[in-house]
């Protein structure tokens, strides 16, 4: 398997991952645009546009885009991060010219006619209204404005109601024509593919309407950019109706570009990464105080954070936040054991080895690790990280790390914090 990467003059990146023996073909358009990079005034705009430009182009309607990559097999859809937006097609090899052709076309050519924008803002609010329908969706959401505050990390990927309503065309245009450009994108392909061959698809398909005439600058989107906990709260709660409490607890991680991050991956899997976790096995299975216990960490630009997820009863939920909080000063204090070390290495490492089993999770790979790091590690760079996590690297890291004040989001039946105050302090 061979990685390979070509960078067109207007900065453009082509990365593909030649897979011989299999007959299937992944390509994904991976734009650096997210929801941190809105203003105010057009808060959700990134997400917005991932629906939108699915609604049609200069030559293909929404039914011919969709109808194009089904009539083949294929699948096709695209998700919004809060530093990333993909389009992505998974299609057998032969097709991967249509895929290529398809997915290109809504990037470069989209129209975002006035009545696709009205008939997809109800599709979102709708979206909006599903997550809010979801607690253990929701707290997620919640933890991220309690902790980060009124910052574009803290604000929700969706935007909100009245930020979705008051997006115009115009607003919406005019962010896809200045956020969408050549030197901001990378082209990730993973499959039977040649990458020249690849290529020379890739730049005819992307040339329509002069869209990589665009001049390269030097404007590097987040240089430099350090966002650290700008919350004055510690306690997040959301009162609803709810047969469970939905409890997240976290604090403040690595940046992504920090070479720690390795070291945080083992330590969140031996935290929260499975059954034989400590916190599964403190809270589900010695007290059976939850049914879903999970924990992980989130790096973006210049910040990051380590979260831990429980549901239970609204009851039990001070004594489940003071559990995890016990056993977080437990490894702050004395780090993991031995066997807790090896099985969390074993589990990153596996977890990394299955999850590439097929064609688009190679794409995903290789397209985001360009984007975001600059640069493809190979598996046995990533697996060699993973294996050279030590004791004392766990231990220094937990010790900066989990002695930190924590941020506590609540989703369930609660009035007033002061139910929390106690175990918080």
């Amino acid at each position: 398997m061979t990685v390979r990467k070509t960078v067109l003059p207007s900065g453009l990146r082509i990365v593909t991952e030649e897979i011989p023996g299999v007959r299937s073909a992944a390509y994904g358009i991976w734009v650096n645009i997210g929801s941190r990079d809105e203003s105010t005034k057009v808060a959700g705009a990134s997400h917005f546009l991932e629906h939108l430009l699915f609604k049609g182009t200069k030559t293909r309607s929404a039914l011919d885009i969709s109808s194009s990559i089904e009539a083949v097999g294929g699948e096709m859809n695209a998700f919004t991060s809060k530093e990333y937006t993909c389009f992505y097609a998974r299609v057998i090899d032969n097709d991967l010219p249509l895929a290529i052709d398809v997915i290109s076309d809504l990037v470069t050519s989209s129209v975002a006619r006035p009545e696709d924008v009205d008939a997809e803002r109800k599709v979102v609010l709708e979206e909006i209204s599903m997550r809010d329908d979801d607690p253990s969706d929701l707290v997620h959401e919640l933890f991220a404005e309690t902790f980060y505050g009124d910052t574009t990390l803290g604000r929700p990927i969706l935007g909100t109601t009245q930020s979705i309503k008051s997006l115009t065309r115009n607003s919406i245009f005019n962010y896809y024509k200045k956020r969408y450009l050549p030197q901001d994108i990378v082209i990730a392909v993973a499959g039977n593919l040649k990458h020249q061959k690849v290529v020379d698809q890739v730049i005819k398909a992307m040339s329509r309407d002069g869209f990589l005439d665009h001049p390269k600058s030097d404007y590097n989107l987040r240089a430099n950019t350090l966002v650290r906990k700008n919350s004055k709260k510690n306690i997040g709660i959301l009162n609803r109706k709810t047969e469970q409490a939905h409890l997240f607890l976290g604090m403040p991680g690595v940046a992504r570009d920090d070479k720690r991050r390795f070291t945080m991956g083992v330590l969140s899997a031996a935290l929260g990464g499975g059954m034989s976790s400590r916190l599964f096995q403190e809270i589900r299975e010695k007290r059976g105080l939850a049914y879903s216990v999970y924990s992980y960490a989130q790096q973006f630009a210049g910040s990051g954070f380590i979260g831990f997820y429980a549901g239970c009863n609204p009851t039990k939920a001070p004594e489940v936040i003071s559990i995890m909080r016990d056993v977080l000063h437990d490894v702050a204090q004395n780090g993991l054991t031995h066997e807790e070390l090896s099985r969390a290495q074993g589990a990153v490492s596996g977890a990394l080895v299955l999850s590439q089993e097929d064609t688009g999770s190679r794409m995903s790979r290789i397209g985001k690790s360009e984007l975001v790091y600059g640069e493809i590690m190979s598996f046995d760079q990533i697996l060699k990280e993973v294996s050279e996590v030590n004791s004392a690297g766990i231990r220094a890291l937990a010790d900066e790390i989990l002695h930190a004040a924590p941020t506590l989001a609540v989703v369930g039946p609660f009035s007033k914090r002061s139910v929390f105050d106690r175990v918080m302090k």
